[in-house]
């Protein structure tokens, strides 16, 4: 098991994911949005997304997690 290292303020990330044994994770159309949808209701707030990708069976995202000051009226 990998150990868990806390994202750091300001520092960019390649964030990844897919379907276990390269299932789809996105099987209809509107999964898109669904997942769109959350994503603006929680990584919005937190980070600024400059690239991504969404793919039947995975997704790619290029994120910066905004500065400490950017985050103090979230939460």
């Amino acid at each position: 098991m990998h150990d868990l290292v806390p994202l750091e303020y300001g520092q960019y990330y390649h964030v990844y994911n897919r379907g276990n044994s390269g299932e789809n994770i996105f099987v209809e159309e509107r999964n898109y949005s669904y997942f769109l949808g959350l994503y603006v209701k929680y990584i919005e707030p937190i980070a600024d997304t400059f690239a991504y990708a969404l793919l039947r069976n995975h997704f790619h995202l290029l994120v910066r997690i905004k500065d400490r000051s950017d985050l103090a009226g979230c939460g």
